[in-house]
């Protein structure tokens, strides 16, 4: 099964003015495996500008770069993968536009929609939010119960996203997921670099 290992979702406002691409590159020289682009309030032309300069980055350290909702410039930039909501474009869809080389990841919170998605040919999952997260106030909680009868019911990679820090995902570790999707928890801390290095110990 395909691993994402540390993942990390970007989010400039948590940066707080700091560099946004000397920040991502700190991730990836701390062992970061996936990038994706979620960026809530960027327009579509600073959005894309990012998009292909994250790819070349992703490129430099062999990870994979993945567009958060925007198939369009998910093409544009050569993209490893697209990640899609609940209310977006269905995953059927998006797989019939991107062709069967780019990766597809839905975000589920339940076993229905998890089997769903592996029946409209995700890639991967994305499940959460595990705990509490302030990136994600809509975010429905997921329980562990419910992360093992996900992994029991679907063969696909799980990517567990929401609130995990290094102190709380001991549970979780156990569950046979195949990434951690971390956003303040990584980018909110002065030396992202060493805390990166920090997850990777913590996850392996």
């Amino acid at each position: 099964m395909k691993e994402y290992g540390l993942y990390i979702v970007t989010d400039s406002k948590i940066l707080e003015g700091r560099d946004f691409y000397k920040c991502i590159e700190d991730a990836l020289k701390g062992g970061v495996k996936t990038v994706q682009l979620r960026e809530k309030y960027a327009t579509g032309a600073e959005f894309l500008e990012k998009a292909i300069k994250l790819r070349e980055l992703t490129k430099k350290y062999n990870a994979m770069f993945i567009v958060n909702d925007r198939v369009d410039i998910a093409i544009i930039s050569n993209a490893d993968g697209v990640h899609v909501g609940q209310s977006d474009i269905p995953v059927s869809y998006v797989k019939s536009i991107v062709g069967k080389d780019m990766i597809v990841g839905l975000s589920v919170s339940n076993v229905e929609e998890a089997k769903i998605a592996k029946e409209h040919g995700a890639d991967y999952i994305g499940v959460g939010a595990m705990f509490n997260t302030s990136t994600k106030l809509d975010a429905k909680s997921v329980s562990i119960e419910t992360l093992k009868n996900i992994r029991s019911q679907v063969d696909i990679p799980i990517v567990a996203i929401g609130g995990l820090q290094l102190d709380n995902i001991d549970p979780i570790k156990k569950c046979d997921i195949q990434g951690y999707a971390v956003i303040s928890a990584i980018l909110g801390k002065d030396d992202i670099n060493s805390e990166c290095t920090k997850w990777i110990s913590k996850i392996k």
